[in-house]
C-alpha cells in the first residue's frame, strides 16, 4: 500500500478551475447588457388611487363612435362620413365640454 503523500494533495489544491467563474461572468454580463435598456425606456405613470371616486356619468352624455371592418363610421348607431363626425364632434364639445364619447 502506498502512503497518502501531502506533495500530491498541496499541488491539487493549488490548481484553480477559472472556466465557471468566466461562465458565471459572462451569463451576468449578458443579463445586464439584456436589463439595461429596459430600464432606461420606462416611463412614468400617474396612478389614481383607490380612494378616489369616480365621476357619476349621465347616461344621456355618452356618445359612442364606431369603426368596423369595412371602415364605416358610425355615431350613435348613424352612418357619418368623416367630416360629418368632425363637425358633429366640435358642436357637441361646445354645448356640452363634459361629455363622454365612448369609441
Amino acid at each position: 500500500m502506498r502512503r497518502y503523500s501531502q506533495r500530491q494533495s498541496l499541488s491539487t489544491l493549488s490548481e484553480i478551475n477559472v472556466t465557471p467563474l468566466l461562465d458565471l461572468a459572462f451569463v451576468l454580463l449578458i443579463i445586464f447588457m439584456i436589463t439595461t435598456p429596459l430600464l432606461e425606456s420606462s416611463m412614468n405613470l400617474v396612478i389614481p388611487s383607490s380612494s378616489a371616486k369616480n365621476p357619476s356619468i349621465n347616461r344621456s352624455q355618452v356618445q359612442t363612435v364606431s369603426i368596423d371592418r369595412a371602415e364605416t363610421i358610425r355615431f350613435n348607431n348613424q352612418v357619418v362620413d368623416l367630416g360629418t363626425l368632425t363637425e358633429q364632434l366640435s358642436e357637441l364639445k361646445q354645448k356640452n365640454p363634459d361629455v363622454a364619447i365612448v369609441i
